[in-house]
């Protein structure tokens, strides 16, 4: 009896691969053709006496070659089209062209800041408010224990303000700014407030002043302090930015975007101190740290985990045609800014930084009394260590009554005075001690 035929496989849709660039918006479609199938070889001969059971060489051979074919093929193919997406994102700038940047990493600094020369030429007509009144930034040189992220918040966000600034012909820069004394003195940026007319500031309650005075504001330092009449404000804690170690967790408040998202509040780490970093022709050295900022933060404070205001934001690293950029931001620290802040208070500019006009050995030395001292290796000829009585050999072992076992130490002690004002050293000469009062002076434009 004869079987029936048994009724052909049906016939397979092709399968399709698609692979989508992302610009331009285009498909390139693939199709896959799967092969049809072969009939059934005739039997073989059943082995004879004597004779081996082996496959037919020819067929063996016609098969591995075709199937070796397809899989060159194949890869080819994936060889390709990788050569042909590669061709389109570097002739987009997505990618980077081998030799198309200089040695130096080429990137752009998002932040409202315009060029110093620029901004310089624009003339800042904002009401001024009298200088000399005596007031001063300071900053804690110890702090209590650590709060938790909603403590911190709560601290520091009232002491946080929005600033916004009328520009001549239109439009306003929107900043942030921190309140640092109960009658109404605010830290913020002076690219927030340069060139402006007019100035506001809304408090965290939604209270706003219309009549902000401008105190100083210095373009290449990039920091300003502003005035509003109030009493009995809510005032930040400024901490010690030298204790700033990489990795320390800090926050950030600010005005990201502008007023409607004001009082947002982002964290991260320290990412690197002490960094110098070129904008607008102008060296500063700051604070890195990966907590998210955008425009509107500028002005606002960085802070640690002990609630301490420790910098303030002044810009973020973006993105560029070339370089990919993600949580890169900066802040200006407090310890070493501080009495910056303190001249435009008096004066309404930064006059040049008070100087001991001594250099000391960085490594501490052990005194036979078993103290600590930094030996002092120059004296500048003329300057105040020397009218003084310092002569090079001289160990520091206080300053204000504090002990010195650090550069740090002697820094934090210098930083509380202005130029004019005199700091109290006690010194260990050849075993005999000796008490002198240094009186600052402003250091000469290229020296330290």
């Amino acid at each position: 009896m004869q079987e029936p035929e048994k009724a052909a496989p049906a016939a397979q849709e092709p399968e399709e691969v698609v692979l989508r660039y992302v610009s331009p918006p285009r498909e390139v479609v693939l199709r896959y053709m799967p092969r049809a199938p072969r009939e059934a070889a005739p039997a073989r001969a059943e082995a004879g006496p004597g004779r081996a059971c082996s496959p037919a060489p020819e067929a063996e051979t016609t098969g591995r070659s075709r199937k070796g074919l397809r899989i060159f093929l194949c890869c080819f193919g994936v060889l390709l089209l990788m050569a042909l997406a590669l061709g389109v994102l570097y002739g987009r700038g997505v990618l980077p062209r081998r030799g198309a940047q200089s040695a130096e990493t080429q990137y752009r600094f998002e932040h409202e800041r315009r060029d110093v020369q620029e901004s310089a030429a624009e003339e800042t007509t904002i009401a001024r408010y009298p200088n000399g009144d005596g007031t001063r930034l300071r900053y804690a040189e110890t702090h209590g224990g650590a709060l938790s992220i909603q403590e911190v918040y709560a601290r520091v966000n009232p002491c946080t303000v929005t600033v916004a600034t009328a520009m001549p012909g239109g439009g306003a820069i929107i900043g942030t700014g921190v309140i640092f004394t109960p009658d109404g003195y605010i830290l913020t940026n002076a690219h927030v407030v340069s060139g402006g007319e007019r100035c506001y500031v809304v408090l965290d309650t939604g209270r706003s002043y219309t009549d902000v005075k401008l105190v100083g504001f210095d373009d290449e330092k990039d920091l300003a302090v502003i005035k509003i009449e109030a009493q009995l404000l809510p005032t930040a804690e400024f901490g010690d930015s030298d204790a700033l170690s990489v990795g320390d967790t800090v926050y950030a408040i600010g005005n990201p975007l502008g007023v409607e998202l004001r009082g947002t509040l982002t964290d991260g780490i320290v990412s690197a101190i002490n960094r110098d970093v070129k904008v607008d022709g102008v060296s500063m050295t700051l604070i890195q740290t990966n907590a998210a900022l955008n425009n509107g933060s500028s002005g606002g404070p960085l802070i640690n985990v002990y609630g301490q205001v420790v910098g303030i934001n002044t810009m973020k690293m973006g993105s560029s045609s070339a370089v990919s950029v993600e949580g890169l931001g900066f802040a200006i620290p407090i310890s070493s800014t501080a009495w910056m802040v303190d001249d435009l208070i008096a004066y309404g500019e930064i006059r040049g930084e008070p100087m001991l006009g001594i250099s000391v050995i960085r490594q501490p030395v052990l005194l036979p009394s078993g103290e600590s001292a930094l030996e002092i290796a120059e004296v500048t000829p003329g300057g105040p260590g020397e009218k003084a009585g310092i002569e090079p050999g001289d160990c520091v072992v206080r300053a204000d009554g504090d002990p010195i076992e650090s550069l740090n130490d002697l820094m934090r002690a210098r930083r509380r005075y202005r130029a004019g004002e005199a700091v109290s050293l006690e010194l260990d000469r050849g075993g005999e001690r000796i008490l002198c009062d240094v009186i600052l002076e402003e250091a000469e434009e290229g020296t330290t």
